[in-house]
């Protein structure tokens, strides 16, 4: 018996797939399950279906239902993406250079401590910024910036830290609400 993912046996064989052919399935897929078209059983079955298919048709077969945008509606939607996607660069480049500079301290035994409590190497004093906030260490010449379990979060460039990043002159950091461009001098 078949499923309705599977092409009946005897079915003449069709070209190899592609790594590339492969990967636009899973693309297909995945914007399926991300969109909730797709269960998550489902995707996951799927994609080991993709996983092992043989031939083109036996992809076709399993994205058929997630394939309702024209070419031309994609291309527009892509366009809008790039665009958005860079006035948001811009809007962050224009942010940044706005920011009051943080100064990296010099490379030292023990991490600069940041937070409202008067124990820190920097103290912040703003109501979103957690008592024991975040640590930016030197390790092997590299900075890395370690979230400390902030209620409110430390981001940089943008994006939420969870542990440890490493960083550079030039990032924008955010503790709480609190934004700055780490620099060198």
């Amino acid at each position: 018996m078949t499923t309705p993912y599977e092409l009946p046996a005897g079915t003449p064989d069709a070209p190899r797939l592609t790594d590339a052919e492969r990967e636009r399935a899973l693309a297909v897929l995945r914007e399926g399950a991300a969109q909730g078209r797709l269960s998550h059983d489902t995707f996951l079955y799927r994609m080991e279906r993709v996983l092992v298919a043989r031939r083109p048709d036996e992809l076709a077969l399993l994205t058929a239902d997630l394939e309702t945008e024209s070419t031309w509606t994609r291309r527009v939607v892509g366009a809008v993406e790039k665009m958005s996607a860079f006035t948001a660069r811009i809007g962050r480049a224009w942010h940044a250079e706005r920011l009051p500079k943080l100064l990296l301290p010099h490379p030292g035994p023990y991490p600069l401590r940041i937070g409202r409590d008067p124990v820190n190497g920097l103290r912040l004093s703003h109501e979103t910024v957690s008592r024991l906030h975040a640590e930016l260490s030197s390790q092997d010449g590299t900075w890395v910036l370690r979230d400390l379990g902030s209620t409110n979060g430390t981001t940089v460039n943008g994006r939420r830290v969870t542990g440890a990043v490493v960083v550079r002159a030039g990032d924008a950091v955010g503790f709480g609400q609190m934004s700055f461009r780490l620099s060198l001098n």
